[in-house]
């Protein structure tokens, strides 16, 4: 016994030395960002948040289709009170909505509704890469162009949610930068609805090039300071968007994504 307590007692003095914890009541903790958990571990409910989310993203659960919890539950390998939360989850993000007498089914999508979005974009993202353009830095430029070599190698691939993650890394620069943050966080609430319809339309012919290409006209406006320049680009690239989803939705009919 009188061994072991020496052992955890120079194992105490150790800690005590490298001033990992104060050494006194009356020493606070030097260091209070030592505290800090900067990379929380994800939970369960969020990792099922996410997969649940991209499936319907990625139509592998296409509009109108019902999602039964029992079936989740095995399919996710995770407890109905997970599955009714993330449930609750998505239907505030618009990705799901709860129909009478089936219960929570994936959101159908309307052409009068995605007109309204393509709307919002319009009206926020065309301000915001004027004022990135305005004031962008060099480290701001080297940023998006990063950006925009990942996603010419995703749209090669043709991955749509790894080209999702870069499109929605370009844009997120492009307003912080922009200094347009709640703006950002209104387009963030958006994004499950914004991301449905850029699946869509990537699924079109050549839209994997001209989409790419069109932000690339915006990030050369931006790299040349020309703020009316990356407003006509990105105008013009939300218009061709909205005018592809308006062929694939009917008026009166929800979208069925492929």
């Amino acid at each position: 016994m009188s061994s072991l307590v020496l052992k955890l007692s120079s194992v105490y003095d150790w800690v005590m030395s490298q001033k990992l914890f104060a050494a006194t009541a009356d020493d606070p903790v030097q260091d209070p960002a030592m505290l800090r958990i900067d990379n929380p571990p994800v939970t369960l409910r969020e990792m099922a948040l996410e997969r649940l989310r991209n499936a319907i993203i990625a139509g592998i659960f296409r509009p109108g289709q019902r999602l039964v919890e029992r079936a989740l539950c095995d399919q996710l390998g995770v407890s109905r009170s997970v599955i009714r939360e993330v449930l609750r989850h998505l239907e505030a993000e618009g990705l799901v909505e709860m129909a009478p007498k089936q219960g929570p089914i994936v959101a159908l999508i309307a052409w009068h509704q995605a007109r309204q979005i393509y709307d919002i974009r319009i009206a926020l993202e065309t301000t915001a890469v004027a004022d990135c353009a305005r004031g962008a830095d060099p480290d701001t430029k080297e940023k998006l162009r990063t950006v925009l070599e990942d996603l010419d190698r995703n749209s090669r691939k043709n991955d749509a949610l790894t080209i999702l993650a870069a499109t929605n890394a370009f844009y997120e620069t492009i307003f912080l930068s922009g200094g347009h943050e709640i703006a950002w966080d209104i387009v963030k609430r958006l994004n499950g609805r914004i991301s449905r319809l850029r699946v869509m339309t990537l699924a079109t012919a050549n839209r994997t090039i001209s989409g790419p290409a069109n932000m690339r006209a915006i990030f050369d406006a931006i790299l040349r300071n020309d703020p009316d320049a990356a407003t006509a680009a990105c105008r013009a690239h939300i218009t061709e968007a909205a005018r592809i989803a308006e062929g694939l939705l009917s008026p009166e009919t929800p979208a069925t994504i492929a």
